[in-house]
């Protein structure tokens, strides 16, 4: 049990001992006590003041000095500051904490709650290779995972790829235009980039095709509709959909070529799936519960034999589930997948890690869900994020202006091996260890800056930012990590950490030093923000803690010497904080998917 759990239940029975003819005493919050307070937890009065009939400060007083004397020494002094009742926690307690955990790799980790979780991320187009947006998505999606299976969940790591439509056929038309034959290997290119600029080259020849229109004198959205490019790849969809054999070989080449680039991408930045669904095969999908819900009553048809849904009275607006012609959209293919998904895998919840464009499109997918009575309904939940723009402004992908997410990656790597031989630490490592180790940092810097940010924010990517060894970073917690680890070794080259029990014999006598309680407190911490990072979808909250933790030690390890300590007792116990604090930043990190090196 958290501790701010044991406060909350040793308070409320104070209370009622304290107060018992008050039937209803009155809530109140326990929050961590602001370090500019003596203390470690504070309970917030305010909102017993009025059902106790006291004033805060008498409230605060008569509250500390029965806790004090009636917690079996688990308080051992209080003050009140106004409305705010700060105690303090025994030495015993965090001392205890310690021996019990310090070395337990899987502190903070629940226990299975018998919940099934599938997360989808990533969402590729097979027109074109990721980017720096694809990179948010899916560090976001796999560090929710993760964190979801560290709170006990069964988790399913999903991807849909979207591997057909106009968008598609916009790359392949132009490939048998202008590519004469070239394949990823005799371009020396990765199949994802290949297939990606033959997209760019669509819209340039679309544009100048509309240009030419235009110059003869037709409108501009005639022209659009006219240029005989895109008349081109509208045929294909059309040759697509209909099974043409020669469509169907060229887009299935055309996609491997992606589907190996892509490979390539995600093994690069430690992404992976359990399993991968394709709009291909999904795009059929839902058009029988568009029948079932004719005959509910929940969808509608219109005299042109279109298929639509009524969500006005939600506050929204009509809604198509299926073209006049028969076929499905988005929307019906949604609906399709995850009943498809549920019966699958019988999930209890399925996650969506798609940007904030989509908000709407989730919102009435629930909606749809719920009304047609489906058991995905309740599960269904949009873990949307904000765009990340670069200080130069958005990215468009027809216009070949995103950032590349291998050509950041690589720079990324580059920028980290630059910084790294500046700092000049690196004699002690051989070839192979530099590689290792820039791509570390490098990927580490790259992961952190993009979840530390909370999803629901855009963001400006920065990458000179997000690689500063001083800032609010990742290699700044991975120096933090190495440089534990320094002190362990030195530590176990000396005489160890040995069977001593730190609340036994003089080390009784030797109490926690502020910066000792600091850290033990944030310690103790790190459960709580698993369950809340997992609760609110949002890795942010492992990022900003492992963070702060770092900093709290290198604060601690500048004050205090652990080799040299004053006493065996106070180097036994700095040894196992140093000991408990490299486990959770290793543990925090391996959450966001950053790796932590052993030396830096």
């Amino acid at each position: 049990m958290a501790i701010t759990q044991q406060i909350q239940s040793i308070v409320t029975t104070a209370i009622q001992e304290l107060f018992p003819a008050v039937p209803e005493p009155g809530s109140f919050q326990i929050n961590q006590t602001k370090p500019e307070f003596e203390g470690d937890y504070t309970v917030v009065l305010f909102g017993l003041t009025k059902p106790l009939k006291q004033s805060p400060e008498a409230l605060g007083k008569t509250l500390g000095d029965h806790l004090v004397a009636n917690s079996g020494g688990f308080f051992t002094a209080y003050n009140v500051i106004k409305g705010f009742l700060n105690l303090t926690v025994s030495d015993q307690y965090w001392i205890s904490l310690l021996q019990e955990h310090f070395n337990n790799d899987e502190f903070g980790r629940a226990a299975a709650n018998g919940q099934k979780v599938m997360v989808e991320y990533s969402s590729p187009n097979t027109n074109k290779p990721l980017h720096l947006g694809h990179l948010r998505n899916n560090f976001l999606g796999w560090s929710i995972a993760e964190i979801l299976k560290a709170s006990g969940y069964e988790v399913i790591k999903s991807c849909i790829v979207n591997d057909r439509g106009i968008h598609i056929c916009k790359s392949m038309i132009a490939w048998q235009i202008f590519a004469n034959g070239a394949t990823p290997d005799s371009a020396h290119q990765k199949g994802d980039h290949f297939v990606g600029e033959y997209y760019v080259k669509f819209n340039d020849a679309f544009k100048a095709e509309v240009q030419g229109l235009m110059a003869n004198g037709v409108s501009k959205e005639i022209a659009e509709k006219e240029a005989p490019i895109l008349k081109a790849a509208q045929q294909m969809l059309v040759d697509w959909e209909a099974g043409d054999p020669e469509t169907i070989n060229l887009w299935k080449r055309m996609n491997k070529w992606v589907y190996e680039g892509f490979d390539t991408t995600y093994k690069k930045i430690g992404s992976d799936f359990d399993i991968t669904y394709y709009e291909s095969d999904t795009y059929l999908l839902g058009k029988k519960t568009v029948q079932e819900g004719l005959a509910k009553g929940v969808f509608f048809q219109k005299e042109d034999g279109s298929v639509w849904i009524d969500l006005t009275a939600d506050g929204l607006d009509e809604k198509l589930v299926q073209r006049r012609d028969g076929t499905s959209v988005y929307m019906t293919q949604d609906i399709g997948l995850a009943q498809q998904k549920y019966e699958q895998f019988g999930i209890d919840k399925s996650i969506y890690v798609v940007g904030d464009e989509q908000n709407y499109h989730f919102k009435v997918l629930k909606l749809i869900a719920e009304k047609l009575g489906l058991p995905t309904a309740e599960g269904i939940f949009h873990l949307s994020y904000g765009m990340v723009e670069l200080p130069t402004g958005k990215m468009k992908s027809r216009e070949g202006t995103v950032v590349d997410a291998d050509d950041l990656v690589a720079e990324m790597i580059s920028i980290s091996e630059q910084h790294t031989k500046e700092l000049g630490k690196v004699q002690d490592f051989n070839e192979h260890e530099l590689v290792e180790l820039y791509n570390t940092i490098g990927l580490g810097a790259l992961k952190f800056y993009l979840l530390r940010v909370d999803p629901k924010k855009k963001m400006i990517f920065n990458p000179e930012e997000s690689i500063d060894i001083h800032g609010y970073t990742g290699p700044f917690i991975q120096y933090t990590y190495a440089r534990i680890k320094s002190i362990l070794r030195k530590g176990e080259q000396a005489d160890g950490i040995r069977e001593t029990d730190l609340l036994d014999g003089s080390c009784k006598d030797s109490p926690l030093l502020p910066l000792e309680r600091a850290l033990l407190v944030s310690l103790e911490q790190f459960p709580v923000v698993i369950e809340q990072a997992a609760e609110e979808h949002n890795p942010s909250a492992v990022a900003n803690y492992v963070y702060h933790l770092a900093k709290s030690f290198n604060s601690f390890y500048t004050e205090h010497s652990v080799s040299r300590a004053e006493s065996d007792c106070k180097k036994q116990l700095r040894l196992r904080i140093s000991v408990m604090t490299a486990n959770v930043i290793e543990s925090g990190m391996k959450l966001l998917g950053i790796r932590v090196p052993e030396k830096m």
